[in-house]
């Protein structure tokens, strides 16, 4: 039924019918522990209630599953698919403004009509999303306006996330705002925070106090889970992860 919906949603929506019909979505569970599977996926003990993947994964039965798709950047893998879609990447003198720590190209999202393509192609994957059986989507890289020169502003990146996010819900998918500590995002309509690094940045408490208990967080040391697990660990969901992802890489929980 869940899949039907969303089909049925994408295409009001392709139709020009209102978000407004978006279905219910399913929230973040809490009391459970996650597992952060964006570089490849693995099989995951049975205490183990929140998994994400990447979108071009497949869901994992029985859990609530996160699909991650990179919202404002491109994925260093798919230079051919923008390839003829350059007009919609940013630029400064004539070169690609780029995430030199990923190789990931920035989205322009400073004008309605590139924010209104951008949606379209980051709504298809969305709506793939929903087909495949994920329960959520998280948008990375929300605050790349902070990577942009000073090109984009923090209102450009609202005003597409708004977009994403009313495109997350009419497809029957939860929608999670991806860091950017400092911003309201229940007020966009987020359901609930993928927190990277929280407790290192002493970041966690804004977030709850936005969420409450529907924060996943993700740690990358071990001194940083250990600090995090003193504060929220009764609280939140907590994993320890490598930067990497790797399938086989170090996971400890609180």
């Amino acid at each position: 039924m869940k899949i039907l919906v969303a089909l049925a949603l994408t295409l009001g929506l392709l139709a020009g019918v209102p978000a407004a019909t978006a279905a219910p979505v399913e929230p973040l569970p809490v009391g459970t522990r996650p597992d952060y599977q964006l570089g490849g996926a693995r099989s995951v003990p049975d205490d183990i209630g929140v998994v994400v993947r990447d979108r071009r994964a497949e869901p994992l039965a029985g859990r609530y599953n996160v699909c991650y798709i990179n919202g404002f950047q491109t994925q260093p893998d798919e230079k051919r698919f923008w390839r003829g879609r350059r007009e919609l990447l940013l630029k400064r003198h004539g070169r690609f403004v780029v995430d030199e720590a990923w190789g990931e190209r920035l989205f322009d999202i400073r004008t309605p009509r590139k924010r209104t393509r951008l949606a379209r192609i980051v709504g298809r994957w969305i709506d793939r999303c929903a087909r495949d059986g994920f329960d959520a989507v998280e948008f990375d890289n929300l605050d790349s306006f902070s990577r942009s020169r000073g090109l984009v502003e923090p209102r450009h990146a609202k005003r597409f996330a708004r977009k994403l996010v009313r495109r997350a819900h009419a497809a029957g998918l939860a929608a999670a705002q991806k860091n950017w500590a400092g911003l309201r995002g229940d007020r966009i309509g987020f359901d609930f925070a993928v927190a990277e690094e929280c407790g290192r940045y002493d970041e966690c408490g804004r977030y709850v106090a936005t969420y409450g208990r529907r924060v996943l967080v993700v740690e990358y040391r071990r001194k940083d889970l250990r600090r995090t697990c003193r504060a929220y660990g009764d609280e939140l969901a907590v994993v320890l992860r490598d930067r990497a992802l790797k399938p086989n890489g170090r996971r400890v929980w609180c």
